[in-house]
């Protein structure tokens, strides 16, 4: 799994790539939680387009990242979901916490 950072004007994107699972979720955790603490963005996109695989983490990664952004009063958004990783997003109450784009 991969993340690639992209900070803009008050916005970090973090493009997600290949499997999200209890393995890889750590590393992405640590690396996108950094971004948001150094640029302090009204708004937190992951980028789901290039993810092939998610588990049971990527639900407990968004959520994290949804506190996260919560405690510095900015918003998250999930973007370009592919309609199974949408599905469990959407079975999990994670469309009430964010934005599914």
């Amino acid at each position: 799994m991969a993340v690639e950072i992209q900070i803009r004007e008050n916005v970090v994107v973090a493009c997600l790539s290949g499997e999200i699972d209890h393995h890889s979720a750590v590393g992405l955790r640590e690396t996108i939680d950094q971004s948001v603490i150094q640029a302090k963005p009204e708004e937190l996109i992951l980028d789901f387009s290039l993810v092939t695989f998610m588990d049971s983490s990527g639900i407990g990664l968004v959520m994290g990242r949804f506190r996260l952004m919560q405690e510095t009063g900015g918003r998250l958004v999930l973007q370009n979901l592919p309609a199974p990783i949408k599905k469990v997003m959407r079975l999990a109450g994670l469309d009430k916490l964010a934005r599914l784009d």
